[in-house]
This record gives C-alpha cells, sequence and structure tokens, in this order.
C-alpha cells in the first residue's frame, strides 16, 4: 500500500495491485482484509507507529538543551534521506483522500494538535530557564513552526528548494525564540537505503513525528 500510494497514489491501489505488490494471493489479502478502505486505514496506523519509533531514535536531545532538542524535532517533518521522503509521499497521498474520507481523517489529523502541544512544551522549558528571548507567545511559535517546517519539508520535495535553504530558515526562527543558542552548521545526514517500512514526517498537520511523551 506504502509503496503504491508514494509512486501513483491511492486511487492506484486496488486490492489485486496490492497483493501482487506483496507477491502474494489476492485471497490473502483479503483473508485479512475485507475491504480495501479497511487495508488503507490500517496501514495509515501503521505508518504512524513506524514514523513515531523512528523519530525516537533519531533524537538524541533532552529537555535540558531545549532549542537543539527543538531543532532536531523540526528536523523530523524534513525530506533529509530517502527514508522519510518516501514517507512524506505516502502522507501527501493519504493527506488528499482525508479530505473526503472521515475515517481517514480521523486516522490522520490529531485534533488535539500534539506535534504543537510538544513543540510548545518545548519553548516553555526554555522560556522557565531563561533562554528564550522575552514576550514570546509559546503556542503561537509552535503553531508557526510546525506548519513551517512542514510546507518547507515538501518544497524540498518538489524541488523548489535546498535542505540547506529550508534549514537556514529554520534557524532563523529557532534564532528568534532562543536568542542565545549556540548554532553551528548542520551537515546534511547521508542518504539511507530505501526499505520495505519507511516512516516520515508528516504532510500538512498529520498525527505523526516525534513522540509527544
Amino acid at each position: 500500500m506504502w509503496r503504491i500510494a508514494a509512486e501513483q497514489g491511492l486511487d492506484a491501489a486496488s486490492m489485486r495491485r496490492i497483493a501482487a505488490e506483496a507477491r502474494v494471493s489476492l485471497r490473502v489479502v483479503q483473508y485479512h482484509f475485507d475491504s480495501k478502505h479497511a487495508l488503507m486505514v490500517d496501514a495509515l496506523r501503521l505508518l504512524h507507529e513506524e514514523n513515531e519509533r523512528l523519530a525516537q531514535g533519531r533524537i538524541p536531545y533532552d529537555m535540558t538543551e531545549p532549542g537543539a532538542l527543538l531543532r532536531a524535532v523540526l528536523d523530523e517533518f524534513l525530506p533529509l534521506d530517502e527514508q522519510r521522503a518516501f514517507a512524506l509521499r505516502v502522507f501527501t497521498a493519504y493527506y488528499a483522500r482525508s479530505l473526503t474520507d472521515p475515517v481517514l481523517a480521523e486516522v490522520f489529523l490529531a485534533a488535539e494538535q500534539p506535534l504543537e502541544r510538544l513543540v510548545s512544551d518545548i519553548i516553555g522549558v526554555g522560556e522557565a530557564a531563561g533562554r528564550t528571548a522575552p514576550g514570546i507567545d509559546r503556542a503561537h511559535e509552535a503553531d508557526l513552526l510546525v506548519a513551517g517546517a512542514v510546507g518547507l519539508g515538501l518544497d524540498v520535495l518538489h524541488g523548489r528548494r535546498s535542505l540547506a535553504d529550508v534549514r537556514t530558515v529554520l534557524d532563523y526562527h529557532l534564532g528568534r525564540i532562543f536568542p542565545d543558542a549556540i548554532r553551528t552548521p548542520r551537515p546534511l545526514p547521508a542518504a539511507t537505503p530505501l526499505n520495505s517500512a519507511p516512516a516520515a514526517q508528516p504532510s500538512p498537520r498529520p498525527n505523526t513525528g516525534p513522540s509527544t511523551n
């Protein structure tokens, strides 16, 4: 389902095509899923779980370094390697379908906005430690950073911007929030091989990304 969605969109993902892609019989797929829609919803849930698991493993910071932690969280919204770029394409395909599918929308979009809350909490830790600029509204800053990182990540995917340009923009905004943080150039990571279980950062504000715990 993920590979077909990334390459051709969800409309191309018939049960027969999914079975062929998985190299199993159509009857095997139908045994586990009574409809394409049920398979589509479960595949999205699994992608969210994989995305969160991999994000947790990639973020090496904790709340003692709020500026560095926030930078690492924002990196999860960018197609920094082949795996994350692949998953971003899958999320984008799902996002388009979720606009007209309430069941997918319920899985895809979290009403409580956990990613914005996570970013806001990180800024709040820095604020309590006296590391942020005075007078900022952490909730508004979080909304801007999440929406901005998502949009910039899609621009990279489309080839409209480079990763270096996008990181410069994000670092500019992080510098407004954490003016005393030491900002050093970050090398772009080496591309990781594409595998059969990819995960990545979200397209416009899905329920995915780093853990909110």
